[in-house]
């Protein structure tokens, strides 16, 4: 899966539409993600190869959002993630990458969506447990967080996504629970929102890793909804999309972390979904497929299956359900 930029650009043909003739083209963005393996003669489908596995995975789950979930070849997806795991375990981006947290997060999440963890385990190779100790080797036990990879980054984005795998996997029971909360509930902040580490600014994307950890251990009874809900629901500028924090430019793939974080605790309705739906929309290209980050800019596949999934939380018709942690 190439991370390739382009070749459309959001809006350009469908800029002057009246909100309530802008519709989600389904076909041109299935043809665009599925024609993205095949631009290996570009440059920047090889600078991008450290994040192979989560593209496809992007791709992957936008697909199965779109209601067209059997475009890859089941069997080469399988393979391809189990020659991304290294001897530690952990996932690396493409095969011969170090592992880290966020692939192993993306392969095994690829696994589950296709139906396939059953292949982590073989006569040869007990590849799950595998990737359970390579996790529960990540967290700190004083502390409860975890780190990326051997080199001790720490990083809300690394808690959760050890909490997401291990509970795919049925082995939360490996990591302290106990702890991680604590270590979360040590990153709120006075505003209602949660940051990268006790005392960091509060950001979408970190609000969603810590509310999501949270859901996953069901301790969302520590969450003050009410003043997360409404910082949350600040994030809205007036041409309907979401940002990340304040004084920032709206982007697409906030309508996923801010939605979904607003969808866990309940409070999806606070803000204005259809100028939202409306914003997303418009950050398509009808004709060539894809989304971009806001109108004008070139579309990629990380901001197309978060506009989708932004799209599904919405309700919008004809999408597949999409699972808010």
């Amino acid at each position: 899966m190439s991370l390739v930029s382009g070749p459309g650009r959001a809006g350009l043909n469908n800029a002057n539409a009246p909100p309530d003739e802008l519709k989600l083209h389904v076909e041109p963005h299935v043809a665009y993600i599925k024609s993205l393996d095949t631009r290996r003669d570009e440059l920047e489908y090889w600078f991008t190869e450290h994040l192979r596995v989560s593209g496809l995975y992007w791709g992957l789950t936008a697909l199965h959002l779109l209601g067209h979930p059997d475009i890859f070849p089941r069997r080469a997806m399988i393979d391809f993630v189990l020659s991304c795991q290294q001897e530690n375990g952990g996932f690396g981006a493409a095969p011969g990458h170090d592992a880290h947290m966020l692939y192993t997060v993306s392969a095994i999440q690829i696994l589950a969506t296709i139906d396939a963890l059953s292949e982590l385990n073989t006569p040869e190779r007990d590849r799950k447990s595998e990737v359970g100790k390579f996790i529960s080797g990540l967290q700190d036990r004083n502390s409860g967080t975890f780190a990326g990879d051997e080199w001790g980054e720490t990083d809300t984005r690394f808690l959760y996504g050890a909490l997401n795998v291990l509970s795919l996997l049925g082995l939360l029971s490996l990591v302290d629970i106990d702890k991680a909360v604590s270590h979360i509930n040590a990153c709120a902040n006075l505003d209602g929102g949660f940051g990268v580490s006790p005392g960091a600014e509060s950001h979408a994307g970190q609000v969603f890793t810590c509310v999501g950890a949270l859901a996953i251990a069901n301790r969302l009874d520590i969450v003050d909804k009410n003043k997360l809900g409404a910082w949350l629901s600040e994030r809205q500028v007036d041409n309907g999309g979401l940002n990340g924090r304040p004084e920032k430019l709206p982007d697409v793939c906030y309508s996923w972390w801010v939605l979904s974080s607003l969808a866990m605790i309940g409070k999806l309705d606070w803000i204005d979904g259809d100028k939202l739906k409306s914003f997303i929309l418009q950050c398509q290209d009808p004709k060539a497929g894809g989304f971009a980050d806001r109108p004008g800019d070139m579309v990629d596949v990380f901001h197309t299956v978060f506009g989708v999934a932004g799209l599904s939380l919405l309700g919008y018709p004809g999408l597949e359900a999409v699972d808010p942690v």
